[in-house]
């Protein structure tokens, strides 16, 4: 399979965001480059590879998380809601800081368990009462 090049795509249009209605522009991205809303941090499902267009889909794709990238650089993860494709998109400058954030917490503050099992399970995993208040 051919990598698409995306350092040679000059669309960089602004456009209006399906989700929060923001016009998005390039200025302040840092980059060339625009693949989601710098508010709600949402994107449109475009592409196949990064930067090539050919997605047929056109779904809303939501952040549904954050993780870092070896060189330390921090990236958003987006699933699209009408097929389920999960992609990485690199986050932008003027990404909003609050956003990032609650999305980076929201497992810590929504966990898989009920929250109130935690002192339960510690003591399972050998801590005692001195340790947990």
């Amino acid at each position: 399979m051919k990598k698409f090049n995306n350092k040679s795509n000059t669309d960089i249009k602004p456009f209006i965001c399906k989700v929060c209605g923001k016009e998005v522009t390039i200025e302040g991205a840092g980059s060339l480059h625009r693949n989601h809303c710098p508010n709600c941090l949402s994107s449109i499902h475009l592409d196949d590879i990064p930067g090539d267009r050919s997605a047929e889909c056109g779904g809303i794709m939501d952040p549904i998380g954050v993780w870092v990238r070896k060189d330390g650089e921090w990236a958003i993860l987006h699933r699209c809601r009408r097929c389920g494709h999960i992609h990485s998109n690199r986050t932008a400058a003027d990404d909003n800081p609050l956003k990032i954030m609650s999305i980076a917490l929201r497992p810590l503050t929504n966990p898989p368990f009920p929250i109130e099992r935690l002192k339960q399970i510690a003591k399972l995993n050998g801590y005692n009462d001195d340790e947990l208040d």
